[in-house]
């Protein structure tokens, strides 16, 4: 119980502390003023737990996730330098993804790639799908303990980077990742942010960012694997598109691939060990509507599971974070 008796908070599962699930103790609590009053209890549950279930709350549009966010005390942010397709459907609430519903999402943490990244998110289910279409979480502080040693040097100290090319045939334009059509802007922004910039003929776009590959969470000062070296990599790719992808582009021209920092291929045995370290500390349950999870952007990873039938799940980020290890 929380110290006014109005919440009840438990692990979801007893062997598990990922997520922490918090649900009404009686009825008519508002979520928003509760959440308003708790901020400091709301804080050392997620960084201890790394994510936050609300649960059984009454929550229903993109409005009330706003509030809720607001009520917490987070600042929202905009979607910027852009990686996935998604829309805005409310003042910085946007769907959580648009990709196909047949398709997996690997596990990663949003906008590990950027200078400024959001320390939160709040994913927030409208409809749940009929089958399948869970959120899995990953505790990032566990898969860097599960990684070898040896792995973890490797990458400490060659870092990784990643490598983006825009074109007409394949992935997000550079006008929408960067949201502008002004070439001169992007410059300036890739300056701004380290990123190495190339303009390409037919108005297309290559860069290059080397990024550090383990993180200290700036409140708790753990170590945490965070990176997209794995998300990002060609060969994570479902096998039917990945074979496509490789089929239509040389690798120089793939629309997402990374290397080591120095830009060498990452070696093979690697990338399936960092694939397997992610699986083996995944869980997922299914969600129920108006269900808010609220995450430790650096403290745990997610992902997605195919679908099928309607489903409907916004996702707010908040929190910037701009980072000085870069």
């Amino acid at each position: 119980m929380s110290e006014d008796g109005l919440i009840k908070a438990e692990c979801l599962r007893p062997d598990n502390p990922l997520p922490l699930v918090v649900q009404p103790a009686v009825g008519g609590v508002s979520l928003y003023a509760w959440a308003a009053k708790n901020r400091e209890f709301i804080e050392t549950a997620l960084c201890k737990h790394g994510a936050v279930l609300f649960r059984g709350f009454g929550l229903r549009t993109a409005d009330d996730l706003a509030q809720f966010v607001n009520a917490t005390g987070s600042e929202m942010m905009q979607y910027r330098e852009r990686s996935s397709p998604r829309h805005e459907v409310g003042d910085r609430v946007y769907t959580s993804t648009d990709y196909p519903a047949d398709q997996s999402i690997f596990p990663h943490n949003e906008h590990s790639y950027s200078v400024t990244l959001p320390l939160k998110l709040f994913f927030f289910c409208v409809t749940p799908a009929d089958q399948g279409g869970e959120t899995p979480i990953a505790d990032c502080r566990k898969i860097f303990s599960r990684i070898s040693p040896a792995l973890r040097e490797r990458f400490g100290k060659r870092k990784w980077m990643y490598v983006r090319n825009f074109g007409s045939r394949f992935g997000l334009p550079w006008e929408t990742v960067f949201q502008t059509t002004s070439r001169s802007e992007v410059e300036e922004y890739c300056r701004r942010h380290r990123i190495e910039f190339e303009w390409k003929s037919d108005n297309g776009l290559k860069t290059r960012q080397v990024r550090p590959a383990i993180a200290a969470h700036p409140k708790t000062g753990e170590l945490v694997w965070f990176n997209h070296a794995t998300f990002f990599h060609v060969s994570t790719l479902p096998v039917q598109v990945r074979e496509g992808v490789l089929s239509a582009f040389k690798e120089e021209d793939l629309p997402n691939n990374t290397y080591y920092g120095d830009g060498s291929p990452i070696d093979p045995q690697d990338l399936d060990d960092l694939r397997a370290a992610y699986q083996q500390e995944t869980t997922a349950f299914p969600w129920q509507q108006g269900d808010v999870l609220m995450l430790d952007n650096m403290l745990t990873a997610h992902s997605r599971a195919p679908y099928a039938g309607p489903r409907k799940i916004l996702v707010a980020m908040a929190d910037p974070f701009d980072r000085t290890d870069i």
